[in-house]
């Protein structure tokens, strides 16, 4: 996983040429005027589904890895926390879904919570199992959400 502030995604296009694409798309976009759904960046190898929701308490959240795309999500309003761990430190509660590239996995002990606020963004390969959409307090949070979905190479 990584996290940081789009002023610096410059530092990450070297991961791979569709990172560096979906990197680009989030600085030159005015997601603010995107209405939800999904948007294609470059056919079906890359491209974003913009969502907005309330935030929800960590014991509503799921856990969930991908095994076919990489995750960038990035806060465009709001704020949120985000659980991340390794893979291999869960078990599976819903299998593998090829149509959805989702599964659902159980709760473990080796895991950490950030909190990405507007402009902050993380990458999330397929060992990072995640857990989005958490309030950082205990009121729920209005936040709009762009996911850009990168297909490994």
């Amino acid at each position: 996983m990584i996290k940081n502030s789009l002023k610096y995604t410059k530092y990450y296009y070297n991961l791979s040429e569709r990172i560096k694409k979906g990197l680009i798309f989030l600085e030159n976009t005015d997601l603010n005027k995107l209405s939800n759904g999904k948007y294609d960046i470059e056919d079906n190898e890359i491209y974003v589904n913009i969502q907005d929701y309330n935030t929800k308490p960590e014991k509503q959240g799921k856990w969930e890895a991908h095994r076919e795309y990489i995750d960038i999500q990035y806060v465009i309003k709001g704020s949120e926390k985000i659980g991340v761990g390794e893979i291999q430190n869960f078990g599976t509660t819903e299998p593998y879904s090829k149509d959805r590239d989702v599964e659902f996995l159980t709760t473990s002990k080796h895991t950490d919570f950030v909190t990405l606020n507007e402009n902050d963004f993380v990458i999330l390969y397929p060992q990072d199992v995640h857990m989005p959409q958490i309030s950082c307090s205990s009121k729920p949070d209005y936040v709009k959400k762009a996911v850009v979905k990168v297909k490994l190479q």
